[in-house]
């Protein structure tokens, strides 16, 4: 599990909508978040305790699932007895996730994603896919624009998205000792005097 903290809350203020004024959002750590799940999930659907991530919008849960002991011929084969133990998962615990997930969204205030994981398959089956508004420089543009002109995206908008998972996945360390930094500054402002 990853400890960070991500503030409670999303970017739409839903009486002036995306520009108006916002309100600081309560923060939500993910030891919290993890702690509540951990009490609430049914005992023996993980075989340990899931990977809780948080961000403004939602919290996603990811559990890992008893590993597959059949023999296979091929990673085809294992990959595909992996991601049927996810679906029968998925679907023998829908109505149970569902109304946990109604629970925590009322508790925490964002939307509750799951996924689940045999072995080297993961699935995520109901994940949030927000909107982002930024603004870009004509070379930041063209960038976007070339990514599209060669395939790589079908818009910029996919674009985008392509070069944040590139920059994730090539600065991952950098990323998580920010993380950690942050959840750092925030347990000192929790400790802090109450300025109210």
């Amino acid at each position: 599990m990853r400890g960070k903290t991500q503030a409670r809350g999303s970017g739409w203020n839903g009486s002036s909508g995306w520009g108006g004024p916002r309100q600081e959002p309560e923060t939500l750590s993910v030891g919290e978040a993890s702690a509540w799940f951990a009490g609430r999930l049914p005992d023996g659907w993980f075989t340990e305790a899931p990977e809780v991530t948080v961000d403004r919008e939602e919290i996603l849960v990811v559990g890992t699932l008893p590993d597959l002991t059949e023999e296979f011929t091929d990673a085809a084969e294992r990959a595909a007895a992996s991601s049927g133990r996810i679906s029968r998962f998925r679907e023998q615990t829908r109505d149970e996730r569902i109304e946990i997930a109604r629970q925590a969204e009322h508790r925490f205030g964002r939307k509750v994603a799951w996924g689940a994981r045999v072995g080297e398959e993961t699935e995520l089956f109901t994940v949030l896919s927000v909107p982002v508004m930024t603004r870009l420089r004509q070379p930041e543009r063209m960038v976007l624009d070339t990514l599209v002109a060669s395939g790589v995206a079908r818009s910029r908008s996919d674009a985008l998205a392509w070069a944040v998972r590139l920059v994730g996945r090539h600065a991952e360390g950098w990323l998580e000792e920010l993380r950690e930094a942050m959840t750092h500054v925030d347990e000192l402002r929790r400790q802090g005097p109450d300025l109210d």
